[in-house]
């Protein structure tokens, strides 16, 4: 039986496709905000999977939901109806404030939605002719992987090879208010502004104060939907349940996922009001998995979780504390630090090393974090990370960044 980290990752490299470059280490079991590999060494997740794991690793409740949801039933299918379906949506509704809900599974998958039903509003609502609608995007998004998305991507290598790509899109610098409102003014067949908060691939980048409100009020003006993609801003992340609040915006449709399944497994959803997502009509969409009783109990517990504002309040008391540390640090190795609650950007100057360096000497250091664009770490850890544990995590990027 392969037990060592490096046969198994001598497999990996053999048997999957190389659409990934992670990090040398093999894990094999996990609690809380620790790790542990294959040859037992434990090490801190500062990642939390992408924010998918923001209340950790086998959090007992979500495990508890899970198992309890075992011992009944898995799938129907949307086919029928089951028990743990009209909860999810209504508690879900009621926390992001709107009337509906259309569950999926991925992330993707929901920005796939929330492109079809902003089409589908405007040509049978805003009254667009058919196959003219325009949704805006913002430079340096991300959105997800299928065809529609990378087609307005500007990542280059998200993008490159996989055209013919979808028409519809009109991609405009992310922050710059003036130049989406003349665009949003001069073109009645927009019908959506699709844009993160926080945009969390790019490196954390948190736009100009006002803008997200800005955004908001030529969308209301001009008769547009304001779209948030908070799949990895949202529940928890920034210190409040999303990064939206941090304006005062509520948008017109919010999409959500990786922290809505717990780290437990895939669920996702877009919730919007009547209106917007009543366009639809039976058989137009859907999935075979999206609101399956699993996904939902499990969901339910997060939603649960979420209403006593515990993480929520961890997250920007913690958030405080790490921005208070990482930006002591700039200057010499840290060249920019961004960010909100618990999820910051740090950038690396690069006569010290690029993002990947850092990150596997953190690594070797039992601290686990991840690059994005060559200079820059990721810091995303569980919200329910102890503060100790979190500063000893800050000493190991002072050595590394020392060495």
């Amino acid at each position: 039986m392969i037990k060592h980290d490096q046969e198994l990752i001598a497999l990996a490299d053999t048997y999957s496709a190389h659409n990934y470059h992670p990090l040398p280490v093999v894990i094999a079991h996990a609690e809380g905000a620790w790790m542990t590999d294959v040859e037992g060494r434990r090490y801190l997740d500062m990642l939390a999977g992408y924010s998918a794991l923001n209340f950790g690793h086998r959090n007992q409740r979500l495990i508890d939901a899970a198992k309890k949801q075992l011992d009944r039933v898995t799938l129907t299918s949307r086919a029928f109806h089951n028990d743990q379906f009209a909860p999810f949506c209504e508690q879900l509704a009621a926390l992001c404030g709107m009337d509906m809900v259309l569950a999926m599974n991925t992330g993707a998958e929901a920005v796939e939605t929330a492109v079809k039903t902003a089409r589908k509003w405007g040509y049978e609502v805003k009254g667009v002719p058919d196959g003219k609608a325009k949704i805006v995007v913002g430079t340096d998004n991300f959105h997800g992987r299928t065809t529609t998305i990378v087609s307005f991507s500007t990542d280059e290598e998200a993008r490159r090879h996989f055209g013919p790509y979808t028409p519809g899109f009109e991609v405009l610098p992310y922050g710059d208010i003036e130049t989406l409102r003349n665009v949003v003014e001069a073109d009645p067949n927009i019908v959506a502004v699709l844009l993160e908060p926080i945009q969390g691939e790019a490196g954390v980048l948190v736009p100009p104060p006002g803008y997200l409100a800005e955004v908001r009020r030529i969308c209301t003006e001009q008769n547009v939907l304001f779209i948030a993609d908070e799949i990895q801003s949202g529940l928890g992340r920034t210190g409040r349940t999303f990064a939206c609040e941090h304006e005062g915006v509520v948008p017109d449709m919010y999409v959500l996922g990786k922290a809505l399944g717990g780290g437990v497994l895939p669920v996702s959803a877009v919730v919007s009001s009547r209106e917007v997502l009543g366009v639809f009509k039976p058989g137009e969409h859907g999935s075979t998995f999206g609101g399956n009783p699993l996904a939902c109990a499990v969901a339910l517990e997060v939603l649960a979780m979420l209403r006593t504002g515990e993480f929520q309040q961890r997250s920007a008391e913690l958030g405080e504390h790490l921005h208070q540390e990482l930006n002591a640090m700039v200057g010499g190795p840290v060249t920019a630090v961004r960010g909100r609650g618990l999820w910051a950007g740090v950038d690396i100057d690069p006569a010290h090393g690029t993002g990947r360096d850092v990150s596997k000497a953190l690594m070797e250091r039992g601290v686990l974090v991840k690059d994005t664009h060559g200079a820059t770490i990721r810091i995303a850890p569980p919200l329910v990370i102890e503060k100790d544990d979190l500063d000893w995590s800050l000493e190991q990027l002072r050595a590394v960044l020392a060495s």
